[in-house]
């Protein structure tokens, strides 16, 4: 298209304005940024529009000069570019002109079969849209969607996005039927989060309303520890759990932290009884964590700590300093052990001092029960093979004949 001719273009609003210049700089191979904007002395309407080269203006020196960075700094793509065109509104016709355009860029154009991939040009259809979700509900793969769209627009420049757009536009919606989900079957559901100064997440808790009904019919007694990491961030996972009438396990709540600290045991106690109501539980199990204890007598006062019976078999032999080492060497416990139980009124030995294979020579002592018949089907095992060696070879000597 000639210079005259784009100069001499009117439009009926600014968003038309920005398709045709879009769709000039595809067959260009170049991006088109939304820039400047004007409006009426009221601020009630837009009177100016300026649409700009992606690669217009320069970053920002804050962002170049940052010694600390957190994130891999990206590719610096603004170039000063001047390309541009700048539209206007005619309230005598109510119309947009060409107030300004400019056709010289500074760097290199992308090939014709590139510049669909470029970020102005990329866009998905509510159609396509449909079509994505029908084919992805139906279970097709991401990456097998995007080649049947590809076969059926006739190549990856006729589809209008690229296959890392296709995966935004499933995690999105992937997110969005979440939320309604938990919107319309859990309307009770319960969260709370907390973030520092620069906005970086410190706790997070979250209940539904089986984790509500629960601790009501069954919070008397609480258990919570932090011991597992199995986020990708490696916070420390706080789940509450308990035991209902059955003797099985129901949860509660479940918190992350960014540190296990007093005052982050605190806030997440605190927010864990706003969910409940200010209800207190009678007893509280722990893994016996100094900065839990005394979040526990901050928050629940009145509550009874009670330490894990599980952790306190596993620490038994690693936080015992004792120089015989006989349970390492021989498997047996010691009077060291024994002292320490008799201190604690320990009544049962606990499992981590309960030897679990045998010595050597402790099977001869007991004859043996198994006896293998393995060997009387033997003849009909050698009877079985001559058969159906013979079967064999009468179907493949039928297979040849020609009779």
């Amino acid at each position: 298209m000639e210079y005259s001719e784009i100069v001499s273009k009117m439009f009926a609003d600014g968003d038309e304005g920005y398709q045709f210049y879009n769709a000039y700089a595809l067959g260009k191979g170049f991006s088109v940024r939304k820039s400047y904007v004007e409006w009426n002395s009221g601020h009630t309407e837009i009177t100016l529009r300026r649409y700009v080269c992606s690669r217009q203006g320069y970053r920002e020196e804050k962002y170049v000069k940052k010694e600390i960075k957190k994130r891999r700094p990206r590719n610096i793509t603004r170039v000063g570019c001047p390309a541009k065109l700048v539209i206007a509104l005619d309230r005598n016709i109510g119309q947009w002109y060409v107030k300004n355009f400019i056709d010289e860029h500074n760097h290199l154009l992308a090939p014709p079969d590139l510049g669909c991939l470029l970020r102005s040009h990329r866009s998905i259809s509510d159609a396509q849209k449909a079509k994505i979700v029908e084919l992805w509900v139906a279970g097709i793969r991401k990456h097998q969607i995007f080649e049947i769209m590809e076969m059926q627009y006739g190549g990856y420049d006729k589809v209008g996005y690229t296959s890392r757009d296709l995966y935004n536009f499933c995690h999105l919606y992937k997110q969005e039927i979440i939320a309604a989900e938990h919107q319309n079957r859990d309307s009770n559901f319960f969260f709370k989060y907390m973030t520092d100064g620069e906005g970086h997440l410190q706790g997070l808790f979250w209940c539904d309303t089986q984790c509500l009904l629960d601790y009501e019919a069954f919070g008397d007694v609480v258990v919570f520890d932090s011991t597992y990491k199995t986020n990708r961030y490696n916070l420390p996972l706080v789940p509450f759990v308990g035991a209902n009438h059955y003797y099985r396990t129901v949860i509660f709540g479940c918190g992350i932290i960014s540190h296990e600290n007093i005052e982050s045991y605190v806030w997440l106690l605190k927010i864990f009884t706003e969910a409940n109501v200010q209800k207190h539980p009678i007893s509280v199990i722990t893994d016996g964590d100094l900065a839990m204890q005394k979040a526990i007598s901050v928050v629940w006062p009145n509550s009874t700590h009670r330490l894990c019976g599980w952790h306190i078999e596993q620490n038994l032999v690693y936080n015992i300093s004792y120089s015989c080492r006989k349970l390492q060497s021989l498997g047996t416990p010691c009077s060291h052990i024994f002292f320490v139980l008799d201190i604690r009124d320990e009544s049962m030995l606990p499992n981590c001092c309960v030897m679990v294979r045998w010595p050597m020579g402790a099977k001869r002592e007991f004859p043996s029960i198994r006896k293998s018949t393995m060997y009387d089907y033997f003849p009909t095992l050698l009877r079985c093979r001559e058969l159906r060696n013979l079967s064999l070879a009468a179907s493949f000597v039928a297979y040849r004949s020609t009779e």
